[in-house]
């Protein structure tokens, strides 16, 4: 029997401890019976390694939770910023928008619309609950709201209709054109928010002209916007190669 152990396996050895270590924990679903709305919905809560109960971990909201979880792989990407030390660790609440009873029936086309029961839901809540049951600072700095499609649209209702709660707004290719400029309308409207943004599109097919004169108002409004456009469409081969850049807007270690 040949016993030699050769460095290169020493070292890989230490390698997976090290990333067995660094990961986190996702939690089974967990139902919330909204006053608000009138109806049942549930969320999916990712704690980092490490964590300990005297901790104020910087928050994470995802809307269409469900997708970000298997179609993003987010879970095993935060691990993977955590561990090398790129992103500051967070915990991150995944939001399903479908009837937790039923889900076939996905009730994103209701609530993401400036839906203000929607928005009063996590105001009044949701947020409520994870803050009691985590720890989370308290604090709208660390906390952000990010969807996908009519989910980042969402993310943008939030940012105009709760910002005192969210101060980051991440948007993954939102809405379609007709919202967009409403979007635009809307943020032109008021004074300018204490908002930090992420803000992606894809190629034509993703509504990349209309998003291009959101981003150019937001930025004509002064507004701290990471914008990045890639060559796909309005599909996860677009969003999921972006989410570590959005993630590190908000939560970058440098």
């Amino acid at each position: 029997m040949n016993m030699q152990v050769t460095l290169s396996t020493v070292l890989m050895s230490i390698l997976g401890i090290c990333t067995a270590f660094a990961q986190g924990n996702i939690s089974e679903n967990i139902r919330i019976d909204s006053d608000v709305l009138g109806y049942g919905l549930q969320y999916r809560v990712y704690t980092p390694e490490g964590m300990t109960s005297a901790d104020e971990l910087p928050t994470i909201y995802v809307t269409d939770g469900q997708w970000y979880i298997n179609q993003g792989e987010m879970v095993s990407l935060m691990d993977k910023l955590i561990a090398e030390g790129k992103m500051t660790p967070i915990i991150a609440i995944f939001i399903d928008n479908r009837n937790p009873d039923n889900l076939k029936e996905n009730r994103r086309n209701q609530q993401f619309f400036c839906n203000s029961k929607y928005v009063n839901f996590y105001t009044n809540e949701l947020i409520a609950a994870i803050e009691n049951n985590y720890p989370v600072s308290h604090d709208r700095k660390d906390r952000v709201i990010q969807g996908v499609s009519f989910g980042g649209y969402n993310a943008a209702c939030f940012g105009l209709m709760a910002h005192d709660k969210f101060a980051g707004i991440s948007m993954h290719s939102p809405a379609n054109s007709r919202f967009l400029k409403q979007l635009q309308d809307q943020y032109r409207g008021i004074d300018k928010l204490d908002l930090k943004m992420f803000l992606s599109f894809g190629n034509e097919t993703d509504n990349l002209r209309e998003g291009r004169r959101f981003k150019e108002t937001l930025s004509q409004l002064n507004y701290d916007v990471n914008y990045h456009e890639v060559r796909f469409g309005h599909n996860w081969k677009n969003w999921k190669p972006l989410l570590d850049d959005a993630l590190l807007t908000f939560f970058a270690t440098d």
